[in-house]
């Protein structure tokens, strides 16, 4: 990731009750220091004079608490603690609900290089939405050749060698209705290292496919916007590979097979590829099958356990034969 500054912060394009609101009131000298945590840091007892653990590299936020307390200091002209914060190397600080801060406190910022910002947004409501839009800037990325799809509410990454046939499954895929994130190029984002994020690499070309004979298409202008989003939860992988009559593929579907991205284990579908195979309906069905997992309902767990069960009974009844057979 490339450095991501005070200034990006504030030209995040961000919507609605996503946007940051904020605005520099001093301190452009600081616009250019880099942002290096995605944490937040309430100078609360730095103020008072405490300076052991100052999470100084993080963002500043100064709520009401805070605000209160500067005000204290700055009346009984006590603001030591206040320079001697602003003499650590400060990312940049940011006061809430559209308070201004004192002239004092911005000539202290001014003379340290340091940029104030100014949100109208509540301390609470800002720290929620500053950590999701640092989350996502500071989350580990990968970018990978595949196609990325929703198919009936799950995200299908489709991986596979150059001309297995991965974008044409996708056109398919589409034409049956269902909806393209992206095509060749996918973004992948470890959210919270809990689950991957896909979205395209460019938010001009990303619904755009290749297709060999065909050339660059438009799906949203061919299929309509309802083909496509922006970003998608990967929930599900499938390896498309050429047919290899010697490999043994899986038939049952009892063993759940991952596979580790980013720190992250995707379900894992290797699905061989050759003619007279239907690999978008078997995509479908893959789909399918994966929410009804998530539900709690694993097919080929169940299919096992009932022959577990008819064996098992088979095996009582012929036992209890060969006893009546005795006598």
């Amino acid at each position: 990731m490339k450095n991501f500054t005070v200034l990006d912060l504030i030209d995040l394009d961000l919507k609605d009750h996503n946007s940051l609101n904020l605005k520099c009131v001093a301190g452009r000298k600081g616009l250019q220091r880099i942002i290096t945590d995605p944490e937040i840091n309430r100078p609360g007892l730095t103020l008072s004079g405490f300076f052991n653990e100052f999470a100084y590299h993080r963002i500043q936020l100064f709520g009401r608490g805070e605000i209160a307390y500067l005000n204290m200091l700055e009346a009984n002209d006590t603001m030591s603690a206040v320079e001697k914060m602003f003499s650590y190397q400060l990312s940049c600080c940011i006061f809430s609900q559209s308070v201004t801060p004192s002239k004092k406190l911005l000539q202290i910022a001014e003379n340290a290089g340091c940029a104030v910002l100014q949100t109208d947004l509540t301390s609470s409501e800002f720290t929620i939405r500053l950590m999701r839009a640092l989350n996502d800037i500071f989350a580990p990325k990968k970018v990978i050749h595949a196609v990325l799809v929703e198919v009936f509410g799950i995200g299908v990454l489709i991986t596979g060698g150059s001309g297995v046939g991965k974008s044409e499954t996708a056109l398919e895929l589409i034409e049956r209705g269902h909806r393209l994130i992206a095509d060749d190029s996918v973004v992948l984002k470890s959210v919270n290292g809990s689950f991957l994020m896909g979205s395209g690499r460019n938010e001009m070309l990303g619904h755009h496919m290749e297709i060999r004979g065909l050339g660059i298409i438009n799906v949203s202008n061919l299929f309509g916007v309802g083909s496509i989003r922006d970003k998608k939860q990967v929930q599900l992988l499938i390896e498309l590979e050429i047919w290899n009559s010697d490999a043994n593929y899986d038939r049952l579907g009892t063993g759940d097979i991952t596979k580790e991205i980013l720190d992250v284990q995707i379900p894992l579908i290797k699905l061989p590829v050759k003619a007279g195979r239907n690999i978008p309906i078997l995509i479908e069905v893959a789909a399918m099958n994966e929410r009804l997992k998530k539900l709690g309902y694993h097919s080929a767990q169940e299919f096992d356990d009932n022959v577990l069960k008819w064996l098992e009974s088979k095996n009582a009844r012929s036992l209890y034969s060969n006893k009546n057979d005795i006598f």
